[in-house]
C-alpha cells in the first residue's frame, strides 16, 4: 500500500507582517512603484482617483466663458502621463466620440500612469460648428500661445502651459477639413524620439511620415521632448462609426504599447502598419461637377481613373487620371469644383497593393468589433407620432 502523501505546510508570513500587508507587497513587486499625487492645472489628483473639472480658457466680449472640460484618471502605479485630446478644430467631431467611449472602458480602472482626457479643446469652434476661434485663427497654428495675445493665443497658452506640458505623450484626434473625408491614418514625424513606437503601436494600416508644421501642437510639444501622434479619420461635422471604433482601439493599443494597460489575452489581430514617406494632392484641371470614382483606401495605378469633372452646360467630361501609383487617403466630398481645387490626396508606398489588402482586412475586423455602434433601429424605442388634428 502506497504511503499517504503528506500535505506541505503553507508558508507563513514573515514575523510582524500581516497577510494583507504581504499581499500588498506582492502586488507592489508585480506592478511597480506606487504613484505620488499629480498636479494638473492647479488640481491635485491622488493615486487611484478620477477627477473631472472645468478649466477657464478665455472669455468673449459678452462675458461668456470658454471653459474646457478636463478629466484626469490617475492610476495607482507609476507610468506615462498620456494626453488624448480632440476638437482643436471645433468642427471635427469623431475625436469627441472616441474620447466619450474611451472614458467608459472598465480597463481604465487598472491603468498604470495617468490618462488625461480633453474631448473639446476649442469650445468656441464646437459651439459654432467652426474650425476656427472668434478671431478666425487656427488654434493648431498658435502654439505655444501667449498670455497677452488674441483669444486663440490665450487659449493655446492655457492648454499648452497647464495641460500639455504636464504630459509625457500625446495623441491628438482630428478629421479632414469640411467637405473632405480622410481614410483612418496616423500622421507622425517618425524621426522624433518616442514617436515611431506610438505610431506603430496605434496599429492601423496607414502611417504618414509627415514633417512638423511650425506652431502646431506636434511641433511645439516635440520641442519639449513630448512625442505626439495625430489620428486623422473621417469628415468634419460628421460621425463616422468605422473611424470612431478604429480610434478607440488605436488609443488603447498605444496604452498597451506604453505599458499603461495589460496586454490583450489571446492572440488578438492587429493591423500591420505601412509607412508612406510622401503624399501629393491631385487638383482639378477643370471647373464643373466632380464625381469621384476611386474610393478611400483604394490602390490606384498610374493612369487609372480617379474620377470625372463634367461641365454643367455641355457634354464635356474631363477624366481625372492618377499621376502615380498610390493609395487614396483623402477625397473631396463637394461636387462643385473650380480648377485647382484639391480632390484627392494620394500616398506613395513601396507595396501599395499590400496596403490595400491590409486596409480591407482592418475594416472587416473593425465591423466585427464589440465596440461597433451599440445603437440599432431594433433596440431604440419607437415613439408614435402625435395624431394629426382633425
Amino acid at each position: 500500500m502506497a504511503p499517504a502523501k503528506t500535505a506541505k505546510p503553507k508558508p507563513k508570513p514573515a514575523e510582524g507582517v500581516s497577510r494583507k500587508a504581504g499581499r500588498e507587497a506582492t502586488r507592489r513587486r508585480g506592478a511597480g512603484t506606487l504613484q505620488a499625487p499629480i498636479e494638473i492645472a492647479g488640481r491635485r489628483v491622488r493615486r487611484g482617483e478620477r477627477l473631472q473639472f472645468e478649466l477657464p480658457m478665455a472669455q468673449l466680449y459678452t462675458q461668456t466663458p470658454l471653459d474646457m472640460t478636463v478629466e484626469v484618471i490617475h492610476g495607482r502605479w507609476q507610468g506615462p502621463v498620456l494626453l488624448v485630446c480632440a476638437a482643436i478644430h471645433g468642427d471635427e467631431l469623431n475625436g469627441i466620440e472616441v474620447i466619450r467611449r474611451l472614458r467608459t472602458l472598465p480597463a481604465l480602472d487598472r491603468i498604470r500612469g495617468t490618462l488625461v482626457l480633453v474631448p473639446i479643446v476649442n469650445m468656441f469652434g464646437f459651439l459654432n460648428q467652426s474650425r476656427y476661434l472668434p478671431d478666425r485663427r487656427d488654434l493648431n497654428r498658435g502654439f505655444p500661445g501667449s498670455e497677452t495675445g488674441s483669444v486663440a493665443a490665450r487659449a493655446a497658452d492655457v492648454f499648452f502651459r497647464t495641460i500639455v506640458s504636464r504630459c509625457t505623450h500625446v495623441i491628438d484626434l482630428h478629421t479632414a477639413a469640411v467637405n473632405r473625408e480622410n481614410l483612418p491614418q496616423v500622421r507622425a514625424a517618425l524621426d522624433q524620439p518616442g514617436v515611431e513606437e506610438m505610431a506603430r503601436g496605434f496599429a492601423i494600416p496607414v502611417i504618414v511620415n509627415s514633417g512638423l508644421i511650425d506652431r502646431s501642437l506636434r511641433a511645439e510639444a516635440g520641442r519639449m521632448g513630448i512625442p505626439v501622434i495625430t489620428y486623422e479619420a473621417g469628415e468634419a461635422l460628421r460621425l463616422h462609426e468605422n473611424a470612431i471604433v478604429a480610434g478607440v482601439r488605436g488609443v488603447t493599443n498605444v496604452m498597451r504599447t506604453l505599458d499603461m494597460l495589460p496586454a490583450r489575452r489571446g492572440s488578438a489581430a492587429r493591423a500591420e502598419p505601412y509607412v508612406a514617406n510622401s503624399t501629393s494632392w491631385f487638383r482639378s484641371p477643370a471647373d464643373g461637377l466632380f464625381r469621384p470614382l476611386a474610393r478611400l483606401g483604394a490602390h490606384v495605378k498610374k493612369g487609372e481613373t480617379l474620377g470625372v469633372v463634367s461641365a454643367p452646360f455641355s457634354s464635356d467630361d474631363t477624366v481625372l487620371a492618377a499621376p502615380f501609383e498610390g493609395i487614396v487617403i483623402c477625397v473631396s466630398r463637394l461636387p462643385l469644383v473650380n480648377e485647382g481645387d484639391a480632390l484627392f490626396h494620394l500616398a506613395r508606398f513601396v507595396a501599395a497593393s499590400d496596403v490595400q489588402g491590409e486596409i480591407v482586412s482592418h475594416d472587416s475586423d473593425i465591423a466585427g468589433d464589440p465596440l461597433y455602434e451599440i445603437e440599432t433601429v431594433d433596440n431604440i424605442e419607437t415613439i408614435d407620432p402625435e395624431p394629426a388634428p382633425r
